[in-house]
């Protein structure tokens, strides 16, 4: 799967749209994103120099290599300081690092269910107690005609992270891509170490 998102990222894929996800934006605004974070599946790095522009440590971290050297360039370009790795999403406890929210911005939504498990693992072991994970996913309310990832239900988020997890919140929201004009049906959520 690695090796196709890397390839994807040769040219400027759907979900690249070139400024933060409008969703992550109002967290930052409501001060939701706090502490070291980390931005996993971070892409090209724009939502991960969203949260560096608020004065705080960032990681971003991505499977592709193309993504990380796209997202190292702009962050050089525009005087952002994050640090951009390599890095599978499946193991996240090899970073060895601790945050204190671990944002993705439709990340989860590919993975099958058995990774999904694995994925939670290590988002549980890389996340300080109380730290929060904010994920935003397509919802199993968009329509499938377009193509696109697995949408994702509301009990599928809540089955994955039933243990050592608390489930906030999950709210309806939209996904912007270059498919939509008014962004595709997502859900976003807000899920604690517990």
């Amino acid at each position: 799967m690695a090796a196709a998102f890397n390839e994807s990222y040769r040219g400027s894929p759907p979900w690249d749209i070139g400024h933060p996800q409008a969703e992550f934006v109002r967290l930052a605004k409501q001060g939701a994103i706090k502490g070291r974070v980390l931005d996993v599946g971070c892409g090209t790095g724009e939502n991960a120099m969203l949260f560096a522009g608020l004065g705080l440590e960032v990681w971003g971290v991505d499977a592709a290599p193309l993504a990380i050297e796209k997202a190292k360039r702009k962050a050089t370009d525009r005087g952002a300081k994050v640090t951009f790795e390599v890095r599978d999403a499946l193991r996240l406890g090899e970073i060895q690092e601790k945050f204190d929210t671990v944002t993705d911005s439709g990340l989860f939504h590919v993975f099958p269910d058995r990774q999904r498990v694995i994925f939670a693992q290590g988002l549980h072991s890389a996340l300080n107690t109380g730290g929060t994970y904010f994920m935003l996913c397509f919802s199993d309310e968009e329509p499938t005609g377009w193509g696109g990832p697995r949408r994702v239900s509301k009990e599928e988020i809540r089955t994955t992270f039933k243990e050592g997890w608390r489930v906030d919140w999950i709210r309806a929201a939209r996904f912007e891509s270059k498919f939509h004009d008014d962004g595709g049906r997502a859900w976003l959520s807000s899920i604690t170490t517990a």
